[in-house]
C-alpha cells in the first residue's frame, strides 16, 4: 500500500480571470507567491518523497514549500487544446450546443485538439504503478483536470454530475494505491494553513 498527497499548484494571472491553462506555462501569479508561502505541510508528509509536474506553477509551488521535488511528467495538466487561454464561458457561448453535448461525455470529454480524462487517468495508472514498484509514500504537486481525475479513478465518478467529494484546492488530498493498483480517496480537503 502506497499513500500519495496530490496538492493544487498555487494561483496564477490565468486562475484570476477563470482562462483554462492546460499545458501553458503560466508561472505562479504575486499573489500566488504570497499564498503559498503562508501553507504549512503536516508534518506527516514532510518524510514524504516529492515530485511535481514540469510546469512553473507547481515548480515554483515547491520552491516556496520549501521542498525538493523530482519532475514527474505524468503530473503535468490536462491538455485543452484549443481552448487554453479562453474562458469556458467564452467557448460556451461560442457554440453552445456543440460544447454541452462534448461536457456530457464526461471521461471522453476532448477540447478541440486536447486530451481527455480518461487519457490523464491513464497517465495516472502508469504512475501509480511506478510508486507501487518504487515502495514509497509520495506528495505530488499538480493541477485541477489531474487532481479531478484521480479522484474519478478512486471513487468511480465517471465525471458527469456532481464529484462524489467537494475538493478544496487549498488544500491537500491523501489517496491510496493498493498493491493491485487500485486507487482509493483516504482524506479530502486536508489542511494547509497555519496553525492559529
Amino acid at each position: 500500500m502506497i499513500q500519495l498527497v496530490l496538492l493544487r499548484h498555487g494561483p496564477t494571472e490565468w486562475n484570476a480571470t477563470k482562462r483554462l491553462q492546460g499545458r501553458s506555462d503560466i508561472p505562479l501569479s504575486s499573489l500566488g507567491w504570497q499564498a503559498v508561502r503562508q501553507k504549512v505541510l503536516p508534518p506527516e508528509f514532510t518524510t514524504f518523497r516529492w515530485v511535481t509536474s514540469p510546469l512553473a506553477r507547481a515548480r515554483e509551488t515547491a520552491a516556496l514549500l520549501g521542498v525538493t521535488a523530482d519532475i514527474e511528467p505524468a503530473l503535468i495538466e490536462m491538455d485543452f487544446g484549443a481552448w487554453e487561454g479562453r474562458t469556458l464561458g467564452q467557448v460556451r457561448a461560442e457554440n453552445p450546443e456543440a460544447v454541452a453535448v462534448n461536457e456530457a461525455l464526461g471521461l471522453d470529454f476532448r477540447p478541440p485538439g486536447g486530451e481527455t480524462p480518461r487519457e490523464i487517468q491513464a497517465r495516472l495508472e502508469e504512475f501509480g504503478r511506478r510508486l507501487l514498484a518504487d515502495g514509497r509514500d509520495t506528495a505530488a504537486i499538480s493541477h485541477k483536470g489531474v487532481i479531478r481525475a484521480a479522484l474519478s479513478l478512486a471513487t468511480g465518478w465517471d465525471m458527469t454530475g456532481k464529484p462524489p467529494a467537494r475538493l478544496d484546492w487549498g488544500a491537500a488530498h491523501l489517496f491510496l494505491l493498493d498493491a493491485t493498483g487500485h486507487w482509493s480517496l483516504k482524506r479530502a480537503n486536508i489542511s494547509l494553513e497555519p496553525p492559529e
